[in-house]
């Protein structure tokens, strides 16, 4: 198992050589991202119009922070992942994005793992209850965009750095972590209970 310290935006050959259990820290631009940000961002898509950002090389945390309004900008206070298979919906938009890195909890499933060989993505798992020490990452909060769907929907711009540690669950190459414990957890039931 491999560290990497990446410096965002980074390219697909970055992406192939992370595989499962990797450790990762990411410094540069990443973005926030939960349910409403990511129909915001299709809604724009489908008007036709400019995006708020690049996304392209970068990473979205699916996350709900906890931010602080100081003099003309804001501060972070806590930034936990939320349950990422709620956008796997989106997996498609996101990869044709040019989205490389996805952060969140607990997985997601086939379309993002089709989704992660064709575009050379990887999904990143963040330790939940280790918000404060991920806020520590947070040097700037750059912008926000559709502050009016409330705090935690918002998609918050973030610079980071050394921002981690994140663990690489599904690789670009088909490999999920998930499946693996999913897989280990039936032949324990199927060896216990007949």
């Amino acid at each position: 198992m491999k560290t990497h310290d990446l410096t965002m935006p980074i390219n697909n050959s970055q992406v192939e050589c992370m595989e499962i259990g990797d450790t990762v820290y990411l410094t540069g631009t990443i973005f926030t991202a939960r349910d409403m940000a990511h129909l915001e961002i299709k809604k724009l898509l489908a008007k036709g119009e400019k995006l708020p950002s690049e996304f392209a090389g970068r990473a979205i945390f699916h996350a709900g922070p906890v931010v602080r309004k100081v003099d003309n900008g804001w501060e972070m206070i806590v930034i936990g992942p939320t349950t990422s298979i709620r956008m796997e919906p989106h997996s498609q938009m996101v990869g044709e994005l040019g989205v490389k890195l996805i952060i969140g909890k607990g997985g997601m499933a086939a379309d993002s793992k089709a989704a992660f060989k064709k575009f050379k993505q990887v999904y990143l798992q963040a330790a939940p209850g280790c918000a404060v020490q991920l806020a520590n990452g947070v040097k700037k909060v750059v912008s926000v965009n559709w502050l009016e769907n409330g705090m935690p929907e918002a998609m918050w711009e973030l610079e980071v750095e050394k921002f981690g540690p994140l663990f690489v669950t599904m690789d670009a190459k088909g490999n999920s972590r998930y499946d693996e414990l999913k897989e280990t957890a039936t032949s324990k039931v199927k060896e216990i209970y007949g």
